[in-house]
């Protein structure tokens, strides 16, 4: 199905990945593309000022998360993958997804929701969205700032597919691509175009596991929301690795086939996710080392001068209450009655013997 009757989709740009900052992290990855085709814009790298006049500001690619699962999630995945893209897309992070059905168009949903870009990338050709009832949430995308790319021109022949991923079938112009032959063959054992997509339940001119190597060579960190044990997203993940992107897994029920892919993910070192935060800690060190130390300054401040005398003794050094005492000059009724409360509100901890640490 042509797009090309939505006024989004009149303009088809086209370039090579090193002419944009935010694509041309695909120059370095194996198989790369040669050209790119796109609707929309590609996000543009982040302006940091600097501190001092001295120094000059800097320009920085912006925070790119891929979120991919399974078509057929559950309510669950769907409930983990929206709140995720949202809460990213809350502090500004490019979300990356396929368009597809599933845990991808609900990563692209949570994204627009929370006022942010994203980014689909089609294992189509450029004038064909797929699926076509992913037409309006593409248009969407397109209009809130964001881009759908394709590495294939709108006149690329409908049956080539080449370059192919294991296990994916295509029409080069004369011989069917990576397909069994024994289901498609002529008199002389000769490949013929006879249609083997609709035996197979496939899609003619697609290549779904080859475009996953572009959505993760794009982005920082890719997370598996759901997926079966032999899934599409797998072979996400298997790039992202293979291309020295972080990996997180969301925990799933051990009894779900949906969750089957990513608990085994995470048994073989992906990164359990939990929160947005495990995202964000990735993603912003800095921000967090400056807000854990905060927390921790906060943390040497009680409610009474007499609390912040004791847990800035604490925190010097001093751990056994005869040390704390002698510390802070508080006479033993005090500072009995102090560390009561202190432990009770949770600041501090007894380590036994008379001795405290700060929780």
């Amino acid at each position: 199905m042509s797009t090309l009757f939505s006024h989004f989709f009149t303009k088809i740009n086209q370039i090579s990945p090193l002419e944009h900052n935010f694509t041309e992290v695909l120059n370095s990855i194996a198989l790369k593309p040669k050209t790119l085709y796109f609707y929309g814009k590609l996000p543009q790298n982040v302006v940091k000022p600097s501190k001092t006049e001295a120094k000059k500001s800097t320009h920085t690619r912006p925070k790119t998360v891929a979120i991919v699962g399974s078509r057929h999630s559950t309510r669950y995945g769907q409930e983990v993958a929206y709140k995720l893209a949202y809460e990213l897309a809350k502090k500004g992070v490019i979300i990356v997804s396929g368009l597809a059905y599933g845990i991808d168009g609900i990563g692209h949903k949570g994204c627009l929701a929370a006022g942010g870009t994203t980014i689909a990338v089609l294992g189509t050709r450029i004038d064909h969205i797929y699926p076509s009832a992913h037409f309006k949430l593409a248009e969407e995308i397109v209009a809130k700032g964001g881009a759908i790319i394709s590495e294939y021109a709108p006149s690329t022949p409908k049956y080539l597919n080449s370059p192919l991923a294991p296990g994916e079938a295509g029409w080069n112009g004369t011989n069917w691509i990576n397909y069994d032959a024994e289901n498609c063959q002529d008199a002389q054992d000769n490949p013929i175009p006879r249609d083997p997509f609709k035996k197979r339940n496939l899609e003619p001119h697609f290549s779904f596991l080859y475009r996953n190597r572009l959505i993760s060579a794009l982005s920082d960190i890719v997370v598996i929301v759901e997926a079966a044990e032999k899934s599409g997203s797998l072979n996400t993940a298997a790039h992202a690795l293979e291309q020295g992107k972080t990996v997180f897994a969301v925990p799933g029920n051990i009894t779900s086939p949906y969750s089957q892919g990513c608990n085994k993910l995470i048994k073989q070192g992906a990164i359990p996710y939990t929160e947005s935060d495990d995202i964000l800690r990735e993603l912003f060190p800095e921000d967090y080392i400056k807000k854990h130390k905060k927390l921790r300054q906060a943390k040497l401040f009680g409610d009474t001068d007499v609390e912040t005398k004791i847990l800035q003794a604490i925190a010097a050094g001093y751990r056994s209450g005869e040390e704390i005492m002698t510390a802070t000059h508080l006479p033993p009724e005090v500072f009995n009655q102090t560390t009561t409360l202190l432990e009770i509100k949770g600041r501090l901890r007894s380590l036994g013997l008379n001795h405290w640490g700060l929780v």
